[in-house]
């Protein structure tokens, strides 16, 4: 590939496709790890794991969901996602409602506790990521959300359970 078929914006050869799909594999995962574990070492302020964090913001980005629903959005087997739901059900995050569309596969909906507790974690996110700086522009953070999104899209089908 040329200077100019990359100034071009044509799309890649498959096998420069992987090779450059792999360089962006070889960044997230780590970066998804360090991200994960710095939210749970400032924890303790709301007492949310990256687990629970997950639902809540769920629940509050899309309203009540089954536990099913949150594990094929999230790409999680049904048994974490209700680990998660329990134990953000105990912390009366979450309350777990009877589903008239579906005896077996109860709703969960956010509480007011559970709004207040992702509102504050997600506060706190913002305000690390603005730490990030350097020169990024909204064309970037655009082609990047678009290369992740081809991806997921592309894996959509993988069975998590």
């Amino acid at each position: 590939m040329t200077d100019a078929d990359i100034a071009a914006g044509t799309p890649l050869a498959p096998d420069d496709l992987a090779r450059r799909l792999t360089e962006v594999f070889a960044l997230v995962g780590p970066l998804y790890r360090r991200v994960q574990r710095k939210v749970e070492q400032a924890a303790p302020i709301e007492g949310i794991s990256v687990g629970v964090r997950a639902v809540l913001d769920l629940l509050r980005e899309h309203g009540p969901m089954t536990v099913p629903q949150m594990g094929r959005a999230q790409a999680l087997s049904r048994q974490f996602v209700q680990r998660m739901v329990n134990d953000a059900a105990t912390r009366g995050l979450v309350d777990i409602t009877p589903n008239p569309a579906h005896q077996r596969s109860s709703l969960i909906r956010l509480t007011d506790d559970g709004r207040a507790a992702i509102a504050a974690v997600t506060t706190r996110e913002q305000a690390l990521l603005r730490q990030v700086g350097g020169d990024l522009t909204d064309a970037d953070l655009t082609a990047c959300v678009h290369v992740l999104t081809q991806m997921l899209e592309r894996f959509d089908n993988v069975d998590v359970n």
